[in-house]
């Protein structure tokens, strides 16, 4: 972020951009990351966040991002339940509180997610969407932003933009098993996901055994009785991949590229750059995402989107899904950005992952630990480990960065790691 005016970071992970508020319980999860929007704040900010951050986690990104603690504002909104974050600060009465914070100083409003409830809540407090001129702009954008993080809407229009798809179809939730037995007459396995979902969330992956002898598909509750459900061929896929670019009145442009790590469909963590093993990808790879940036130009979106990829076992590549939002990665990439800025490495390789310990820690034992082992981040020579999103709940499930001058570095480095961290498998 460069811009002078002060932004309200809005980490409405709550929202029904890419899942159903229904879907309360992993909406509950996701918000757990919202701690790493800190590293976006600059002096004058506003951070509303859903879940509680520990005052020793705010001083390490305070330190290393040199930003006086008493010069922004973090703000944490009680829980509610399923409903959106927005509606949720208004139930704590936390509104007024927050109109005062961002005062008449041209502050923009910088949602996770740009849905109604967030624009509704720009409106009520009388700031604009970042990055749009005027909440009426970011309003637009609102359509094609739900229609494009849905399966469905992604497959329409990727086909008519011309995006190589895997071969599928699109059904209601009824006739999912009757589209899928005829998909394995052709494929040895198929990819039921549901319209709305993300991270894997819902996914199933059928073989021809599994429908043998009458039995049934059997499918999460997600999306409904009559929800939309994508059936598609399940590639024999070598590497999980993305593109992150972004919208502005100048055009679409790339941000940077990467190799998704996955578990059974799951998004688990990302390396930048691309492999060399599926680095002749990322031509195609920003060609779509520069077609799909003009579509979004035209439909009146502004911002950063991920287009995801499949390539098989050939090297050919295949578009997947869009995430027309602030991503896993965009807020990890904007802090190895800001942290590298001005070292000898300011385009480095890095990776974000999650590690489980044997035994629970909290942020200050586990950073004792991290910078005994010389394996923290080191400002000047730009490399080192990250903890980036805070003390995980259960003190297992750490969340962490890893920024080095080479993708082998990364992997060295990880490596180590997992041994001073003890963790399982590591």
């Amino acid at each position: 972020m460069t811009e002078t005016a002060p932004i309200v970071v809005f980490a409405n992970f709550l929202s029904d951009l890419a899942v159903d508020l229904d879907e309360g319980q992993i909406l509950t999860t996701w918000a757990q990351q919202a701690p790493r929007k800190a590293w976006l704040l600059r002096p004058g900010d506003v951070f509303v966040t859903p879940v509680p951050l520990s005052r020793e986690f705010l001083r390490y990104v305070y330190d290393l991002t040199g930003v006086p603690p008493e010069s922004v504002a973090v703000v944490e909104v009680p829980p509610a339940g399923a409903v959106p974050m927005a509606q949720a600060v208004r139930e704590a009465g936390l509104v007024e509180h927050l109109r005062a914070l961002a005062g008449d100083r041209g502050a923009a409003l910088l949602p996770t997610a740009l849905d109604a409830s967030a624009i509704a809540f720009a409106r009520d407090i009388g700031i604009t969407v970042h990055p749009y001129p005027s909440v009426e702009a970011a309003e637009v954008a609102l359509r094609t932003t739900m229609l494009l993080n849905t399966k469905t809407g992604f497959r329409k229009t990727a086909g008519q933009l011309g995006l190589r798809l895997p071969v599928g179809r699109m059904c209601r939730r009824p006739e999912t098993e009757d589209v899928a037995r005829e998909l394995l007459r052709d494929h040895e396995r198929v990819v039921v996901k549901p319209d709305r979902s993300a991270g894997g969330h819902g996914m199933r992956f059928v073989s021809r055994d599994d429908l043998r002898g009458g039995a049934s598909l059997l499918l999460d509750t997600v999306g409904g009785p009559e929800g939309l459900w994508v059936v598609e061929e399940c590639l024999d896929v070598a590497e999980s991949v993305s593109i992150q670019m972004d919208v502005a009145a100048a055009g679409a442009r790339a941000l940077f590229s990467g190799a998704m790590r996955t578990v059974k469909g799951s998004f688990t963590g990302y390396a930048s750059p691309l492999p060399p093993s599926c680095a002749h990808v990322a031509g195609e790879l920003e060609e779509w995402g520069t077609a799909l940036g003009r579509h979004l130009a035209v439909h009146g979106y502004g911002g950063p989107f991920g287009l995801d990829g499949l390539v098989d076992a050939d090297g050919v590549v295949y578009a997947s899904e869009s995430n027309i939002r602030r991503t896993a990665t965009t807020t990890p990439h904007a802090m190895v950005t800001r942290l590298t800025a001005g070292t000898a490495e300011p385009q480095p390789a890095w990776s974000v992952s999650k590690g489980w310990t044997r035994s629970p820690m909290d942020f200050e034992t586990a950073l004792v630990r991290l910078r005994a082992s010389r394996l923290a981040f080191h400002p000047e020579r730009g490399e080192g480990v990250v903890l980036y999103a805070d003390a995980p709940p259960d003190g297992h499930s750490w969340r962490y960065a890893v920024i080095a001058r080479s993708v082998g570095d990364v992997e060295e480095q990880e490596a180590a790691l997992a041994e001073v961290f003890e963790f399982e498998g590591g």
